[in-house]
């Protein structure tokens, strides 16, 4: 059996044991590569070419005033620009998404016995929760230049301005006002926990853990 996938399957047993689970240092070793393995399949999956793009959960639009502004700009000719936009905004979430592994590294590094009970035996997202509260402002801080140095390289700020410069030529039509790299980074964050938190569900749902016979299969015990 591959390691990566009995790794993932001794980890479901040990969710699927829930409270009843005795969680020893060996499990907690255990489960903090299960997870760093975890993440990492979330990183490759949200980094990769149209990780964001093709993802429906997680493909990155134009919001609120901006998606009012896509609208009129559709109606007067402009989609291919307008998607051009998007494109390229998700292509930059992508290339940030890439630089999470180390973070997330650091996080189950420093992650105590009682966060991994406390994982053992949460929600369906426990430990997505616990890498978000952990790892967020680490993250943003990281994804910020990455972003600003993707949009930049396209000239996503100069494609913006066209845009809204096409848009407030329409009667009756004001600018919206907003952070794009922040937008961008923002959601290139709620992108991948949204997957972290999918692997996890993945995890702790999986039928073919729930027999304690495979944790001697998976660990010779």
């Amino acid at each position: 059996m591959p390691r990566t996938q009995a790794l993932a399957l001794w980890l479901a047993a040990l969710f699927a044991l829930g409270a009843a689970a005795s969680l020893d240092s060996t499990d907690a070793s255990g489960l903090k590569e299960a997870l760093r393995l975890a993440t990492e399949r979330a990183v490759q999956s949200t980094s990769r070419p149209n990780g964001f793009l093709d993802n429906a959960r997680i493909r990155i639009g134009l919001p609120g005033a901006l998606g009012k502004m896509a609208g009129g700009l559709r109606a007067i000719g402009m989609g291919a620009q307008v998607d051009e936009l998007e494109v390229t905004m998700n292509r930059a979430a992508e290339k940030a998404a890439g630089e999470a592994t180390p973070v997330f590294v650091d996080a189950i590094r420093q992650m105590s016995f009682q966060d991994a009970s406390g994982i053992v035996t949460g929600g369906d997202t426990a430990a997505t929760d616990y890498f978000e509260k952990s790892t967020s402002d680490t993250l943003r801080t990281r994804f910020r230049p990455i972003v600003d140095q993707a949009m930049k390289s396209v000239g996503l700020a100069q494609q913006y301005d066209q845009l809204v410069g096409r848009y407030t030529s329409i009667p009756f039509s004001s600018a919206p006002k907003l952070d794009l790299g922040g937008y961008v980074t923002d959601q290139a964050l709620a992108g991948l926990f949204t997957v972290v938190g999918e692997e996890e569900k993945q995890i702790r749902t999986n039928p073919a853990a729930r027999a304690t016979d495979l944790l001697k299969q998976v660990f010779g015990r």
